[in-house]
């Protein structure tokens, strides 16, 4: 079992299934320009540290060596810093939201789908990424982007990312596939055999798909749909249902299941693919010619934040270099900070995830939150918001 799987096995199921799982999208800060936060400011300079900081987080990002004594990146900060930890494990977006709410936390790594939601309601307030030196080392794809910046004002730190790949059997699916068409237009093939992610913001990956194969439907961006284009990727997906063997959102099962071979292809992450094959499991992976979904989450400032210079300087811990380079091994993750590729301890990490690849990363198109304004800069046209779209996801399903 490799490394990063085995902060899964410590946390159990929620590392990787909620780290991810929700709604996020791609394309630059612009973008987001349709809406219209509270205005707040930043933070202009750092006071004296508060003495603690309550955090939000995905299961894997605080690690302070409870789970394995061995993995502790919490220890040091506190040390350095006088700022005592205090980390509230969420299992999902929609948690993450509710708890930002209640003035409690001061910061949170927010998915896509929560960041959008946090920034709109004015949960979250804009950060002053010069008072977070690492931040310069922040790789530039992952700067102003939708999911973490509006109207060129940054709402958080980029923690890390990862793509949403295709993993098939390589004995039992031949040719190896380029499209994600083996999954849509061709999946009868391999009928009760295709997996799916199960959760509502899949239904992006069919509008990628349409988007590529279907022009004539004017999808620019797989989280901007207006009604004729969600109505016809929903329809891809209805389809799509009379193949799908099981949805998946426990990767441990995805991995069962492809060593059994009762699924041989379908949607998966890096770090999954990396773990059946260490388990002998017949599987490869690979970016489709489309292109792909992906994610990348963000830390946040909560806009009560009642210990605000410890928040920062948490911020900047967790991207500063050995950091980022620990949190993304022992994830399953492409780090934020380009200096981590040097410190991971396999020298090999960021070559398979592909840290610094950003041609790669052009091809992947990062969950974000749908909204009714159309983030891909239309104003002529209303989109599909986030709950019509988990409505639509439990038709699916059938």
């Amino acid at each position: 079992m490799p490394h990063s799987l085995k902060a899964a096995t410590a946390v159990g199921v929620l590392l990787l299934v909620t780290a991810c799982g929700s709604s996020d999208g791609s394309g630059s800060g612009s973008a987001a320009s349709g809406l219209n936060p509270p205005d707040l400011k930043a933070q202009s300079k750092l006071g004296k540290a508060e003495g603690e900081v309550n955090l939000i987080a995905w299961a894997g990002y605080v690690e302070d060596g409870s789970n394995d004594p061995k993995v502790d990146w919490v220890s040091d900060f506190e040390k350095e810093t006088g700022c005592q930890v205090n980390t509230k494990t969420a299992a999902s977006s929609d948690e993450m939201v509710s708890l930002m709410k209640t003035g409690q936390y001061d910061a949170v790594s927010a998915s896509g789908d929560a960041s959008l939601r946090l920034i709109a309601s004015g949960d979250a307030a804009p950060v002053n990424t010069e008072l977070i030196p690492n931040y310069a080392d922040v790789f530039e794809g992952l700067k102003n982007k939708d999911w973490n910046t509006v109207k060129g004002v940054s709402y958080g730190i980029p923690h890390g990312r990862g793509a949403n790949l295709l993993m098939y059997n390589t004995e039992k699916v031949k040719p190896a596939p380029t499209s994600w068409s083996v999954v849509f237009d061709k999946g009868s093939a391999y009928k009760g055999k295709v997996t799916a992610y199960d959760s509502p913001i899949y239904i992006a990956d069919a509008a990628l798909y349409l988007m590529k194969t279907q022009p004539d439907l004017g999808i620019k961006n797989p989280y901007a749909l207006d009604q004729k284009q969600f109505d016809a990727s929903v329809a891809l997906l209805k389809e799509q249902n009379a193949n799908i063997g099981e949805y998946w959102s426990d990767y441990l099962k995805e991995i069962s299941a492809f060593k059994s071979g009762d699924s041989v292809v379908g949607t998966t992450w890096q770090v999954i693919v990396n773990a059946a094959q260490a388990e002998k499991a017949k599987v490869a992976a690979v970016l489709p010619e489309e292109g792909a979904t992906g994610w990348s989450d963000t830390w946040m400032l909560s806009a009560k934040a009642e210990h605000p210079n410890c928040a920062y300087k948490w911020m900047d811990w967790i991207i500063s270099p050995k950091v980022n380079a620990q949190v993304a091994e022992y994830f399953g993750e492409a780090p934020s900070n380009a200096k981590s590729c040097a410190l991971t301890t396999d020298k090999n990490h960021c070559t398979a995830y592909h840290a610094s690849d950003e041609p790669y990363w052009k091809n992947v198109h990062y969950w974000t939150t749908p909204i009714a304004q159309c983030i891909d800069g239309r104003t002529d046209a209303k989109c599909v918001p986030y709950a019509k779209w988990v409505q639509a996801w439990t038709e699916i399903k059938g």
